[in-house]
């Protein structure tokens, strides 16, 4: 039972960390940008899916104009991404131009007769149901519906994590070795001798009944 226990428990932490840096690391999405546009968004229980308003206004408000890039994917399906700044908080985008964001998207507006390719860097997810968006964070002309991307900086990022993660186990390894071991070795000694003293004088006892019984 605390096999399965024991099992269930990294299962949990390994779905919640990949949840985690899935949304947070950037990804790359080959797309046509069709149009721009500034919506009215009142910002309450996805609160947690949304980023901030631009640096300089009041961060405090649910009730906000929010930035939108609207989008074709190269097989036809639309995807819509918000664009807000990030600032100074999480994830450590730093992105504070927005507004230049917007200006550039704009620019590459193409239609399907004469499309222009771009790629869209991003975090975070789309979800119809519960009206979340991915931020756009840049945006590049690129060559074709077909070019190919390799995320240099995610697979940075996922090796620095990894070299974390095993500095951290061999420190981990090496604290139970030289302290947690001995300390355990040392009370199993300790109970040894506490079992050993009590089988002495059960023993003891057992001996001196035994006179007893000699004498009836």
């Amino acid at each position: 039972m605390l096999r399965y226990i024991k099992w269930a428990f990294w299962i949990a932490v390994v779905v919640i960390v990949g949840a985690f840096l899935h949304y947070t690391m950037p990804q790359r999405d080959i797309v046509r940008v069709v149009n721009t546009e500034v919506r009215r968004v009142d910002v309450n229980e996805n609160s947690l899916f949304w980023a901030q308003t631009d640096v300089g206004n009041d961060p405090t408000t649910v009730n906000r104009d929010v930035r939108f890039i609207e989008t074709i994917r190269p097989n036809g399906k639309p995807i819509v991404y918000r664009n807000e700044d990030t600032g100074w908080g999480w994830p450590p985008y730093f992105k504070l131009d927005s507004s230049n964001l917007q200006a550039e998207a704009s620019d590459l507006i193409s239609n399907r007769d004469n499309p222009r390719w771009v790629a869209v860097r991003h975090y975070g997810w789309r979800n119809e149901f519960l009206s979340i968006f991915p931020n756009a964070v840049s945006v590049r002309p690129v060559a074709g519906p077909d070019v190919r991307l390799i995320p240099w900086l995610n697979i940075s990022i996922l090796v620095f994590l990894l070299l974390i993660i095993l500095l951290i186990r061999r420190m981990w390894l090496q604290f139970r070795e030289r302290t947690i071991d001995p300390m355990v070795e040392d009370a199993g000694e300790r109970w040894d001798k506490v079992d050993a003293y009590a089988d002495e004088k059960r023993g003891r006892v057992a001996r001196w009944l035994d006179t007893w019984k000699k004498k009836k």
